[in-house]
């Protein structure tokens, strides 16, 4: 049974009068209050007397990451200073950040997205659940927090960091729910395994993961390593933090909250609105948000839409797995690679751990792959041929299967960088001019 079963389960028609009218509404609140969309609405010759169907929406202006940067700090809030009780904050280094703003209600609406995500993992009341995403500007932490004190769960809410001190209160509190990206789970399970500490002994069950990509075989290798059933939130600060999507027991893609973003896939080139199932650009419009309503926002994300049944009953619709970003990706000799591409290959490598760095670099006038990967520690003890092997091995794969030429360098056990937060995946030192 899920959280909300009246939203969760709601029919195609009466979903789609609730959308179209909280798209009105929010078409008429930022024409209203928000002088940059009224000037936007305006260049594009639409009024909000003028959205009577869904179809309507393609007639709206794109928002982009640079709108935000534009407009820092507060210039696209929609209500008074006085009415916002948070700001959160991207985690970019670079740059001026992303603000997210919110209203008590906002905040209200967040926790509801966040405990029908963390229900449909599975979580319930009597869990403890270990918050061991960051806390602070970030959106992760209080996300998962608000979701699950909502939910009625005993939080512990750890923050990201001091990895051994996790460990012992996972098992010293009887945590049941781990909650943090996926990236510091494999952190977290390898240092009990340093430790002498076998994590598949504790009361641990679930997993519920977020705030950056992760492939099918990452999540089997954290299943494996820490003995439990995972699952995944998907958000973005832009629409809020966590929770605009998330897993449910069928494994198969992530359930969006239809009822709070209105969803659609773009061609990333030329924008122009794909069918059902095709692959392109996830576009999010919000529908119920009061502080920071944004309508048509890019996320970068690359996606496909299902409509169709699910065996967990919810109605909602599905995006597939995140594959990359427009803007992470990789253009290398003229071909175009995800590092998800990369890491989905790594992982099927069974001589090598899942900790690897991708540097781009030029060679002349060529592009040049590096990827750096750790070997077992049976594997690199077993001397320089056997690695030579390896390295080749994964070479002739990354060619096979991505299409480009790749130097591999298999590393020693422990030499590349843990991560507590978002894992730095790629370095292109490839010259920006």
């Amino acid at each position: 049974m899920p959280w909300d079963d009246k939203f969760e389960c709601m029919g195609e028609e009466e979903r789609e009068r609730f959308q179209l009218e909280r798209l009105r509404d929010t078409v008429r609140w930022i024409h209203e209050r928000v002088p940059f969309y009224r000037r936007r609405l305006q260049e594009a010759g639409v009024s909000p007397d003028d959205i009577r169907s869904l179809d309507d929406l393609h007639r709206l202006p794109f928002t982009v990451k640079n709108d935000l940067r534009d407009h820092y700090p507060f210039g696209l809030c929609a209500v008074p200073m006085a009415d916002v009780v948070r700001v959160h904050a991207s985690s970019g280094t670079t740059g001026k950040p992303i603000t997210g703003l919110y209203t008590a209600k906002d905040l209200d609406r967040w926790a509801e997205c966040m405990a029908r995500a963390l229900w449909s993992a599975g979580v319930r009341p009597d869990d403890i659940l270990q918050d061991a995403h960051g806390y602070g500007l970030f959106t992760g932490g209080l996300g998962f927090l608000q979701g699950a004190t909502k939910l009625g769960c005993t939080v512990v809410p750890t923050s990201s960091g001091q990895t051994e001190r996790q460990i012992m209160l996972m098992r010293d509190f009887g945590t049941t729910v781990l909650c943090c990206t996926p990236s510091y789970a494999l952190t977290i399970a390898e240092r009990a395994q340093e430790m002498d500490l076998e994590v598949r002994s504790f009361r641990l069950r679930l997993g519920v993961f977020g705030a950056e990509p992760w492939t099918v075989a990452m999540r089997q290798e954290i299943e494996q390593r820490l003995g439990i059933e995972a699952h995944e939130v998907y958000g973005l600060t832009e629409m809020g933090g966590p929770g605009t999507a998330f897993s449910c027991e069928a494994q198969d893609g992530l359930h969006i909250n239809e009822d709070h973003f209105l969803p659609e896939i773009v061609d990333p080139v030329s924008l122009e609105p794909l069918p059902m199932g095709e692959r392109g650009e996830l576009v999010l419009t919000s529908l119920q948000k009061e502080a920071l309503p944004l309508i048509r926002f890019r996320t970068r994300d690359i996606t496909r839409l299902r409509r169709e049944p699910c065996p967990c009953g919810r109605t909602l619709i599905k995006m597939d797995k995140v594959s990359g970003r427009t803007d992470d990706m990789l253009i290398i000799s003229g071909v175009n690679v995800f590092p998800s591409q990369i890491e989905s290959l790594l992982l099927d490598i069974p001589e090598v751990e899942p900790q690897y760095v991708l540097v781009v670099r030029k060679k002349g006038y060529l592009d040049q792959l590096i990827v750096q990967v750790e070997g077992k520690k049976e594997v690199y003890e077993a001397g320089s041929e056997k690695r030579a092997e390896v390295e080749q091995k994964i070479a002739r794969h990354i060619r096979e299967i991505v299409g480009i030429g790749a130097q591999v360098h298999l590393m020693d056990p422990k030499t590349i960088a843990r991560s507590e937060g978002k894992a730095k995946r790629v370095i292109d030192e490839r010259p920006k001019d």
